[in-house]
C-alpha cells in the first residue's frame, strides 16, 4: 500500500467526520476561542490538566519504578494519540478530536493499573463499583477545579461521547456517574460513537498491543524465540531476520514494534475505508446511526490481534514476576480504602469535606474518587504514612 492509499498529508475532512463547525456545544456555554476549533481546545485543555499529568506516575503493565523506559499511561496515552491521529488523517477525520479523546481515555485509571481498578471495584461493590471509564467522565465534569465558571474542563458533547461510548454503545449495566451525567447532557448511550473516537479505541488496542512486546522484552519475561510461536509476531520476525540476519536482538525487537504497528494500521484503514465505503454516510449522524463499528481490524487480523492478546495475558499479564507486584498493589489499595472509609481524619485536609459524611455512599464516593486520582508514588507515600508495614512492590 503506498502512501496516497493510506492519507499520506493533508486531505480535506470528509461529510461523515466530525465537524468542529457542527459541534453540539458544551454543557455550559462559553465563547468561543478566536483561534482554536472546539476540539482543538479541548485537547488543550485536556493536556492542561491535572489528571493529564498525574499519568506520568502512573502503571501501565510495570510500576514505573522498576525501569525508567517502562511505559506509564502518559506515554502509553501519547502513543496512542498518535497513532488515532493518523488513522484520522488517512479516513479523513477530525484529528484533533481523535487525539483528543486518546488523551483523556486512560484519565480514570487508579494507581497500579488493573490491579488498582479491581481492588477498588471490589470495595465499591456496594455503591455502585468503580468503572475507570466512568471515572474519567466524573474527572472531565466535576472533579477537575480549574475555572471560575464550571467543574471540570467543560469539554464539547463530541469529546465526551467520545470518551464514553469509545469501545461501543452502553446499554443494560450503566455506572452511575455516567448515568448521573447523561440525565444532564444527553451523550445517547444507545448510538455509536463518532468515527474519531472509533479510531482512538482501536489506536489504543493498537499501542498497547506494540509496546506491552517492548516492555516485555525490556523486562526479559518474553523473548525473541517465543514470539516466534505468535503468528502476528512470527512473520514479521522472519522478514526482519531474512533482511537483517546479523541484526542484533534490540534493533530486531525495534523493528519487530514498527512493522507491527505499520501492519495494523494499514489493516485498519483499509478496512475501515471499505465499510465505510459500502455504509455511505452522509454525516457523522449516519455515523452515529450505523448500528456497528466503522473503524475495526479485518477478520484475520482480529484472529491474529486475539492470539497475540492470549499470548500476553499468559506470558506477561500473568507472569509470576507480575502477579506477585500485583498482589502487593492489591493490599495497598485495600488497606487505604479501609482506612479513610473508616477515618475520616487519615484524609489530607483538602480532601476532608463534610458533604461527604453525610452518608456512606457518598463517603464511599469521595474516597474512590481521592483513590483514583492518585498515582502510584503518592499512593506507597500514603500507605506508609498510615500503616506500620508497607509490601514491597521491588
Amino acid at each position: 500500500m503506498n502512501t496516497t492509499e493510506i492519507g499520506f498529508g493533508y486531505r480535506p475532512r470528509a461529510a461523515y467526520a466530525s465537524d468542529p463547525a457542527q459541534t453540539r456545544g458544551r454543557l455550559v456555554s462559553e465563547p468561543e476561542s478566536a483561534t482554536r476549533t472546539p476540539f482543538q481546545r479541548d485537547r488543550d485543555r485536556i493536556i492542561h490538566s491535572t489528571a493529564f499529568r498525574r499519568l506520568k506516575h502512573k502503571t501501565q503493565v510495570f510500576i514505573a519504578h522498576e525501569g525508567d523506559h517502562f511505559r506509564t499511561r502518559l506515554t502509553h496515552s501519547i502513543e496512542v494519540a498518535q497513532i488515532a491521529r493518523a488513522l484520522a488523517r488517512a479516513l479523513r477525520l477530525d484529528e484533533d478530536l481523535a487525539e483528543a479523546v486518546a488523551l483523556v481515555h486512560d484519565f480514570g485509571h487508579t494507581p497500579f493499573g488493573h490491579t488498582g481498578e479491581d481492588a477498588l471495584d471490589e470495595k465499591m461493590r456496594p455503591w455502585g463499583g468503580f468503572d475507570h471509564n466512568a471515572q474519567s467522565l466524573r474527572i472531565v465534569t466535576e472533579l477537575e477545579r480549574r475555572y471560575a465558571d464550571f467543574d471540570g474542563l467543560n469539554l464539547s458533547w463530541e469529546t465526551l461521547e467520545g470518551l464514553v461510548k469509545h469501545n461501543g454503545p452502553l446499554t443494560g449495566d450503566i455506572p452511575p456517574a455516567i448515568t448521573e451525567y447523561n440525565r444532564r447532557h444527553d451523550l445517547e448511550l444507545d448510538r455509536h460513537a463518532g468515527l474519531e473516537a472509533q479510531a482512538a479505541a482501536i489506536a489504543d488496542d493498537i499501542a498497547y498491543d506494540t509496546h506491552d512486546i517492548d516492555d516485555g522484552l525490556r523486562a526479559g519475561l518474553i523473548s525473541l524465540d517465543m514470539l516466534e510461536d505468535v503468528p502476528l509476531c512470527a512473520g514479521i520476525l522472519a522478514g526482519v531476520r531474512r533482511q537483517y540476519p546479523a541484526l542484533d536482538p534490540v534493533r530486531t525487537a525495534h523493528e519487530l514494534m514498527r512493522r507491527q504497528i505499520t501492519l495494523m494500521v494499514e489493516d485498519v484503514i483499509a478496512t475501515a475505508s471499505a465499510r465505510i465505503e459500502r455504509l455511505a454516510p452522509r454525516s457523522a449522524s449516519d455515523v452515529h446511526s450505523a448500528g456497528t463499528t466503522l473503524v475495526t481490524f479485518s477478520e484475520p487480523m482480529r484472529r491474529a490481534e486475539a492470539e497475540l492478546k492470549s499470548f500476553l495475558y499468559g506470558h506477561l499479564y500473568r507472569h509470576p514476576q507480575v502477579m506477585r507486584v500485583r498482589a502487593s498493589a492489591d493490599a495497598i489499595v485495600r488497606d487505604l480504602f479501609d482506612r479513610y472509609m473508616a477515618d475520616d481524619t487519615a484524609l489530607p485536609d483538602d480532601w476532608r469535606d463534610p458533604r461527604a459524611l453525610l452518608d456512606e455512599a457518598a463517603r464511599a464516593r469521595h474516597v474512590g474518587d481521592f483513590l483514583a486520582g492518585m498515582t502510584d508514588t503518592y499512593a506507597l507515600r500514603e500507605h506508609r504514612r498510615l500503616f506500620d508495614h508497607t509490601p514491597d512492590l521491588g
